[in-house]
């Protein structure tokens, strides 16, 4: 075999190797799992590709290895990221949102985004701050109305569809891989495979979503001039 060429082989019985991708500087093992992607499969595949062995656990505390720390932040910051664009299985509309007792509403923690259904609430614009609603039109983040908004939520991983779940471990991936190694090859293999990843989540939300054209504001308000 060549010098400085990298072959590719894919397995698809899980008991042949560890589930993730094991890196040598000759070969790049692939191995297709047959289960949703756990967060520990998730970080054993950017470990893999950075060439380090897969771990049991993630484990917690100051004994985990740099690399299992970084790779779970990482995967973390990317989960979140991609999350923040707002799909539909992490939006709800017309969520309703109630006063408490000093008239301020609060969000629940895991809010990424929020705001008002097109048309309504003319008398407020909201804006999110921190966890809290706070209106802009009137400077004030005390409210004499309730709330129905559309509201984006940010969940673990563990509860993502299972192509936001490869999608988002790819991504993360490549940009863990960019950071140690630096290597084109690598860079450009994963790439193409988050290209990829990021099309089959695209196309996994609009199918749930059962969009259609009608469904874009814009495209409604033209529509109906």
């Amino acid at each position: 075999m060549g010098q400085g060429k990298v072959y590719f082989v894919v397995f698809l019985d899980l008991t042949l190797l560890p589930l993730g991708w094991w890196l040598s500087s000759t070969f790049i093992i692939i191995i297709m799992p047959t289960t949703l992607t756990s967060k520990l499969e998730a970080i054993n595949t950017m470990l893999g590709i950075i060439g380090e062995s897969p771990v049991n656990s993630i484990g917690t505390g100051s004994s985990r290895p740099v690399s299992v720390v970084s790779a779970e932040a990482l995967l973390d910051e990317t989960n979140r990221e991609v999350q923040s664009d707002g799909w539909h299985f992490n939006t709800q509309h017309k969520y309703p949102l109630t006063k408490d007792t000093d008239n301020k509403v609060v969000l629940p923690t895991n809010t990424l985004k929020v705001d008002t259904p097109v048309g309504e609430y003319t008398s407020v614009d909201i804006v999110q701050r921190g966890t809290s609603v706070y209106d802009r039109k009137n400077h004030t983040d005390v409210f004499t109305i309730d709330l129905e908004v559309s509201i984006t939520f940010l969940l673990e991983f563990t509860e993502l569809p299972e192509q936001f779940r490869n999608y988002i471990t790819v991504r993360a991936g490549r940009r863990f891989a960019n950071r140690f190694l630096g290597s084109r090859e690598i860079e450009a293999f994963t790439l193409r495979d988050e290209i990829e990843a990021k099309a089959k989540a695209i196309d996994s939300d609009s199918e749930s979503a059962d969009r259609t054209i009608f469904d874009h504001y814009d495209v409604y308000r033209t529509l109906d001039r």
